[in-house]
């Protein structure tokens, strides 16, 4: 008998949970990222975060900040900042139509949720967001609470 390998579970989706709570997503976009080595393998095994991350647009660029990806533990080649800028790619006239939407005052672009597409290329979701203030958080809150009963009731009907 042959022993069987066990093979690592991959993480499909990573979710930036606090994006929704924080900013009101006005549009959405996804883009293909950049990146180096090893970091590919890192996010398979779900070892990357959105948490505090965002996104920039710099000299016609656009450039994710703060995503964490830790790194690969078979890594032995080159160590790589986990916190470093990572290029997204999205062509010209996307990046100047989120541009002159940036330009209105408080949009701000945050990264929803990475994941993997049908042929396996890690995407990135963006939002175009504006920030919430505290009454809207309440209300956001108090709607998720009675659509959660709701449906609990249904359940049991």
């Amino acid at each position: 008998m042959a022993k069987e390998q066990k093979k690592p579970q991959y993480v499909t989706t990573i979710l930036n949970r606090k994006a929704r709570h924080e900013y009101l997503i006005l549009d959405t976009i996804v883009t293909g990222i950049e990146l180096k080595g090893s970091e590919v393998k890192s996010v398979r095994l779900g070892t990357a975060s959105l948490n505090e991350s965002y996104a920039i647009i710099h000299r016609g660029e656009v450039w994710l900040e703060n995503m964490q990806i830790s790194a690969y533990e078979h890594n032995h080649v080159e160590q790589l900042d986990p916190k470093r800028s990572r290029k997204l790619l999205l062509k010209r006239e996307e990046i100047r139509k989120l541009q002159s939407k940036l330009q209105q005052k408080g949009l701000t672009l945050v990264p929803l949720k990475a994941f993997f597409n049908s042929r396996g290329v890690l995407k990135i979701e963006l939002g175009l967001a504006k920030g919430k203030k505290l009454h809207d958080k309440r209300e956001s809150i108090k709607a998720r609470d009675t659509e959660r009963q709701l449906h609990k009731l249904k359940q049991q009907y």
